[in-house]
């Protein structure tokens, strides 16, 4: 029995679709998080032609104290992947490793650090999670819909 449960579950899983950036969708809108004088906003564009633009940046009052450019799309290998490009810098990608609703979940285990970058949305609350690898080590931004 838990033999034909295990094959059941494989082909249950290879018959499923690939994702596509349309599946992440629900990440378009304009976000932010403040703490006190801390800010940090990020928008996502909505979906079209397999890709999604995001921009990111934090700072402290008026000061900038980050920023990043950010897209989603199929990459050469034809994975979906999140690439990153602090301060504008050289692009760093992370494969989706998973996705199920309103949440997603990139990773590049040979990158410092994050390793993880992982988003959930629920309703008008967006939460983005960067970690190592092995979810040690997390930052967390809770964002509201502005």
């Amino acid at each position: 029995m838990r033999i034909m449960v295990a094959a059941l579950a494989v082909a249950l899983v290879a018959a499923s679709p690939a994702a596509t950036v349309d599946d992440l969708g629900w990440l378009a809108g304009d976000w932010v998080s403040e703490a006190g004088e801390r800010w940090t906003e990020e928008r996502w564009t909505p979906p079209r032609a397999g890709l999604m633009l995001g921009v990111s940046r934090s700072g402290r009052g008026e000061e900038l104290r980050e920023y990043e450019y950010i897209r989603i799309s199929r990459g050469d290998d034809g994975a979906i992947a999140y690439i990153a490009m602090p301060r504008g810098g050289a692009p760093v990608a992370f494969r989706l490793a998973r996705h199920h609703g309103n949440s997603a979940t990139f990773e590049n285990a040979a990158h410092d650090y994050p390793q993880r970058i992982a988003y959930v949305r629920d309703g008008d609350t967006l939460t983005a999670t960067i970690s190592a690898i092995d979810g040690s080590k997390p930052r967390r931004w809770t964002y509201r819909r502005r």
